[in-house]
C-alpha cells in the first residue's frame, strides 16, 4: 500500500517529483527521466508484492529502493541540507528529516524480513488467495463496495480542496479590504493601473534590503542577488493575479535570455506549493515569498504585476512599472543597458 500510494501520487505530481530529485542533488537533465523511472519502479514493487509467486522479487525491489532512499536522505542530512521529500507527491510533502530517515529504515527492515522469509519459500499465502473462496454475488458486492468507497474518497477530496480554496479566497478578500481601507496594496486593473497613493521610491534613493524564503526552503536577499555591474529587476506578483499568471511564460524566457545582463527576481506571496508549481511549469528561478506585502510596501509598490529596477550601486533605478506593457518595456531597456541615473 505504501508503494502503491507513493507511485500513484508521484504520477499525478511529475513536476514536483522532478523538482524533489533536483533538490536531492540529481543533475537537472537526469531528473525528468529518473522521476518517471522511480514512479514506475514503485508501482512495479507494489504490484509484485501482492501475489505470493512474485513477493520475493517485490521485496527485493522494495529493499533496494528503500536503501537508496535511506542513503540519499542520510547524505543530505549529514550535509545539513533538508530538501523537500515529496515522498507521496501532493498528498504529503515536508522537508526530509531524521524522522523521514527512520521511517524509510523501518520499511527497509520490513522488506528485508520478507526477503529473508521468502528466500526459503516461506512467503506464506497470497494476499488475494481468499478471493477464490468468494461466490459471484459476494465478489460483486465487494467490487461494488470498493467503487462506493472510491467515490466517497473522491467526493471528500474534492470537498477538501474546495474548502481550502474558499479559505484562501477569504484570506485574500480580507487582505484587499484592509489594503483599500489603509491605502495599501491591491491587484492591478486590466489596464495595469492600481488604486492608492503615489507609487515608487525616488530615483537614486537606496533600495530597501530584504531577506525572504525561497521555494527550496532557503533564504534569498537583495544582497545575494547582487552581481557586479548587473542591475536587478524585482517583479512583484501574486498567484491569485490573472495578469501576473499570463506574464509568467515571458518571465521565464527573460530570465534565460537576459541572464548575462539582468538579474530578474519574483517577489510573490501565498502557498509554497502553488508558487512551486508555477515555477516548475514556466522554468522560473529566484522566486521568494513575502508574508504580508512587507517588501511591496517598502518599495511603495501598490499593485501586481509591477516591477522596479535596482541599479548595481543599490539605488532605485526606475519608477514602478505597473502592468504587462510597462514591465516589458522596462525589461527591454534594462537588458539594453538603458539605465536611469
Amino acid at each position: 500500500m505504501v508503494f502503491a500510494v507513493a507511485g500513484v501520487a508521484k504520477l499525478a505530481d511529475r513536476a514536483g517529483s522532478r523538482r524533489a530529485l533536483i533538490d536531492f542533488g540529481v543533475p537537472a537533465p537526469l531528473a525528468a527521466p529518473l522521476a518517471i523511472l522511480l514512479t514506475l519502479a514503485e508501482l512495479a514493487v507494489a504490484a509484485t508484492l501482492i501475489p505470493a509467486s512474485t513477493a520475493l522479487w517485490g521485496a527485493l525491489g522494495a529493499l533496494a529502493l528503500l536503501l537508496v532512499f535511506v542513503g540519499a536522505i542520510g547524505f543530505n542530512l549529514v550535509r545539513g541540507h533538508k530538501p523537500d521529500c515529496r515522498c507521496f507527491g501532493q498528498i504529503h510533502s515536508a522537508p526530509a528529516g531524521w524522522n523521514t530517515l527512520a521511517r524509510n529504515a523501518a520499511l527497509a527492515a520490513m522488506a528485508g524480513f520478507v526477503v529473508w522469509q521468502g528466500y526459503d519459500g516461506g512467503a506464506g499465502p497470497s494476499v488475494l488467495g481468499w478471493l477464490e473462496e468468494l461466490s459471484v454475488v459476494q465478489l460483486a458486492g465487494l467490487v461494488g463496495g470498493m467503487v462506493v468507497l472510491g467515490l466517497l474518497a473522491a467526493q471528500w477530496w474534492l470537498l477538501l480542496n474546495m474548502v481550502r480554496q474558499n479559505g484562501r479566497l477569504l484570506v485574500r478578500l480580507k487582505a484587499v479590504e484592509e489594503a483599500l481601507a489603509s491605502g495599501g496594496l491591491v491587484h492591478s486593473s486590466p489596464n495595469g493601473s492600481a488604486a492608492g497613493a503615489e507609487e515608487g521610491l525616488p530615483l537614486g534613493s537606496p533600495a530597501p534590503e530584504f531577506g525572504l524564503p525561497d521555494l527550496s526552503g532557503g533564504t534569498l536577499s537583495l544582497g545575494s542577488l547582487r552581481s557586479p555591474g548587473k542591475p536587478i529587476l524585482l517583479l512583484f506578483t501574486d498567484p491569485e493575479c490573472g495578469p501576473c499568471n499570463a506574464l509568467l511564460p515571458e518571465v521565464g524566457r527573460w530570465q534565460k535570455e537576459h541572464a548575462q545582463k539582468l538579474t530578474l527576481a519574483l517577489i510573490s506571496r501565498g502557498e509554497v506549493e502553488e508558487n512551486r508549481r508555477q515555477a516548475d511549469e514556466h522554468g522560473l528561478t529566484n522566486v521568494v515569498l513575502q508574508a504580508d506585502w512587507e517588501v511591496s510596501k517598502a518599495y511603495r509598490v501598490r499593485g501586481t504585476p509591477s516591477a522596479v529596477l535596482v541599479l548595481p550601486d543599490d539605488s532605485v533605478g526606475s519608477p514602478v512599472a505597473g502592468g504587462s506593457g510597462a514591465i516589458k518595456s522596462l525589461v527591454g531597456r534594462a537588458a539594453q543597458g538603458q539605465l536611469a541615473r
